[in-house]
């Protein structure tokens, strides 16, 4: 089956070099212009992966994005955002509503396409290791591609349950940023506080207090750690 992509960006000439690169890759790529047309589209044609710039006429790729997690029919599909912006708190944005991924511009339209390959794979990836591994109140369902908290259902992106995922597949050792980029993203040599920007999102969802957490640890230097079952039930 091949990938439908949805590419809403307002810069014409960015939007065709963007496009005709995916299009010779094999993928379909629909496009437009505007925040309202992008939803529209994303609503009605359910793309497998939307590429999202943030500064958009009429409704911001923000607005777009948190739109997109909020309607059960279209939240689990891959955003990778488009930015201009680079500080650190307007990326965190672009995470704080829902996107997999970011790219700042300018780009190579060659890592772009890397990045989309990746994102379509997480989506598309279901382990077929150990059924249930859990920490504490947290359980993840490899199988099912779910996650639980106290027996409630976590409302996870693809990229947060990647992530949650290897974590839980090695829980009770520590798991590097540079590892975490090369399994979650699909690449090695790129800015580590994409990781940390979405462990802090996956934190604010599976643990009581983010602030002091329980279950997912920053091991000083390097990386996190996901507590073992025992362990983690030990904890106050």
């Amino acid at each position: 089956m091949v990938e439908r992509i949805l590419l809403v960006e307002d810069e014409k000439t960015i939007s065709e070099l963007v496009a005709e690169s995916l299009k010779r890759r094999g993928y379909l790529v629909e496009t437009a212009f505007d925040g309202d047309t992008g939803l529209f589209a994303v609503e009605t044609s359910l793309p497998d992966l939307v590429i999202l710039d943030v500064m958009l006429p009429g409704m911001d790729g923000w607005e777009v994005c948190r739109r997109i997690r909020e309607n059960p029919a279209t939240r689990k599909i891959p955003v990778l955002m488009l930015t201009a912006r680079r500080e650190e708190r307007d990326l965190l944005a672009g995470f704080d509503v829902g996107a997999d991924d970011y790219m700042k511009k300018p780009f190579s339209v060659n890592e772009l396409a890397a990045r989309v390959g990746s994102l379509l794979r997480r989506a598309g990836v279901k382990s077929p290791v150990e059924r249930v591994i859990r920490s504490g109140r947290l359980s993840v369902d490899l199988e099912r591609g779910e996650a639980f908290l106290g027996g409630t259902p976590l409302d996870l992106t693809s990229t947060e349950f990647k992530l949650l995922e290897v974590l839980a597949e090695n829980r009770g050792r520590i798991v590097s940023r540079d590892t975490l980029l090369a399994r979650v993203w699909g690449y090695s040599a790129a800015d580590t506080r994409t990781v940390d920007m979405h462990v802090f999102r996956l934190r604010r969802k599976i643990e009581e207090d983010p602030e002091n957490p329980g279950i997912l640890l920053t091991v000083r230097g390097r990386g996190f750690r996901l507590q073992e079952e025992g362990e983690a039930d030990e904890n106050p």
